[in-house]
């Protein structure tokens, strides 16, 4: 244990190190290892009772609500850091649910989250990792603020809008789109140095064409879910130059045949087209030198070119871009199940397609640590400022958690 202790100062040392005062640097500390010590409740007043001599609730309270030390700062460092550490593969973006009771929380609002799988009354969080098959950190966050949050919104809420004030919410925060929360994140982790091989997410984000316009526009790969009703042209599909009369301005080129959903493209390549394909080692056991059961499916995957409005073509007048069509029809189903768009090189292998489509259940993993043993969702403050001060600090100690893991053993990483 003195060991662990040990190697957690020098872990919030380096985090904190641009904190001016030295009190913000020890209730850093203090505070994360209250979120690492037993016990079902990671909120100030439990977590002050657990921590012995250091069990100050009046000071850890302050620290999370009212002391102005910048969350940004912090989280550069730990992006930094699980850089060095991971060596990550992929950005992978996302969203959960903070199951709220009351009204009085900045940006509550009755919403849907995959939390609860409804709509509820709860905040949302929009998150950011690095991540590999073996390890992973969420290093930045955007709290969505919902448009009866926001007075220049025509759907705002009075009772909502008066409640900024209190609840600390700066006078710049308005609605924004959570794809478009994103991609400030992604470009923010790109301000702090930190590499973008590949961005992955569920269709939540993968649907909005904005989202994806705006990672082709960044220079950015991408594999995204989407849902089954997205249309697109197979590849080889060619526009043509419809009849002109000679007056006024010639009509645009145009592909001859309507476009196909998605859905309809797979079933037309046919069951045969499906290949079988081992991903990635699951956490039940099961046969194998690892021990744990192989993550095992079948997938269709064609080359197209999306269609649908907001689609972008590559010229006002040229043919769309290919992209990648993936799709998930296992052998029991009679039809595929999930599907996903992916900007990466033609040649990609069929198992690396399927491989960094999947990663995203690398958020799975976080978000549920993160929630079952390290608080996320315990913080009990109102304020703007305490719930990105409490984000930050259990993305650090889920952090520190995954370095003593791969200080170990990568693959107990990969399986924790």
């Amino acid at each position: 244990m003195a060991e662990v202790r040990e190697d957690l100062e020098a872990f919030t040392a380096e985090l904190f190190d641009g904190f001016f005062r030295a009190d913000q640097r020890r209730w850093g500390q203090v505070y994360v290892r209250g979120l690492l010590l037993d016990g079902r409740r990671k909120s100030v007043e439990p977590m002050a009772a657990r921590l012995g001599e250091d069990g100050n609730r009046q000071a850890l309270a302050h620290f999370l609500t009212s002391s102005p030390w910048n969350p940004v700062h912090v989280r550069a460092r730990l992006a930094w850091r699980m850089q060095d550490a991971i060596a990550p593969e992929a950005l992978i973006v996302d969203d959960t649910g903070f199951l709220k009771d009351g009204d009085a929380s900045a940006c509550v609002s009755r919403q849907y989250t995959g939390t609860a799988g409804k709509v509820t009354n709860c905040q949302v969080g929009v998150s950011l990792h690095l991540a590999t098959d073996h390890a992973s950190a969420a290093v930045d966050w955007r709290l969505f603020l919902p448009a009866s949050w926001d007075p220049a919104s025509p759907g705002a809420d009075p009772s909502k809008v008066a409640r900024r004030g209190r609840c600390g919410i700066p006078d710049r925060a308005g609605h924004v789109e959570k794809w478009q929360l994103a991609l400030d994140m992604v470009d923010e982790a790109r301000s702090w140095g930190i590499d973008v091989p590949l961005v992955v997410a569920d269709a939540g984000y993968g649907d909005a064409a904005a989202f994806r316009h705006g990672l082709e526009e960044r220079g950015l790969p991408y594999a995204v879910g989407i849902s089954s009703r997205h249309s697109a042209h197979p590849s080889d599909a060619q526009p043509v130059q419809p009849a002109y009369a000679g007056t006024g301005r010639p009509p645009k080129m145009q592909y001859p045949d309507a476009p196909q959903t998605v859905k309809d493209l797979v079933i037309a390549a046919g069951r045969t087209a499906a290949r079988p394909v081992s991903w990635r080692e699951g956490s039940r056991p099961g046969q194998g030198l690892s021990g744990f059961k192989r993550m095992y499916s079948r997938f269709v995957a064609l080359r197209i070119r999306p269609a649908g409005r907001g689609v972008r073509r590559a010229t006002d007048s040229t043919e769309l871009p290919e992209r990648w069509l993936l799709a998930e029809w296992p052998a029991g189903e009679s039809e595929p199940v999930q599907f996903w768009l992916s900007s990466l090189p033609s040649g990609m292998p069929l198992a690396t397609l399927v491989r960094l489509a999947k990663l995203r259940w690398r958020i799975e993993h976080d978000y549920r640590e993160m929630k079952q043993a390290l608080g996320l969702a315990h913080f009990e403050g109102r304020t703007w400022n305490g719930w990105h001060h409490h984000v930050t600090l259990v993305s650090a100690a889920h952090a520190f958690c995954t370095l003593q893991r791969l200080a170990q053993d990568p693959k107990d990483a990969a399986q924790a």
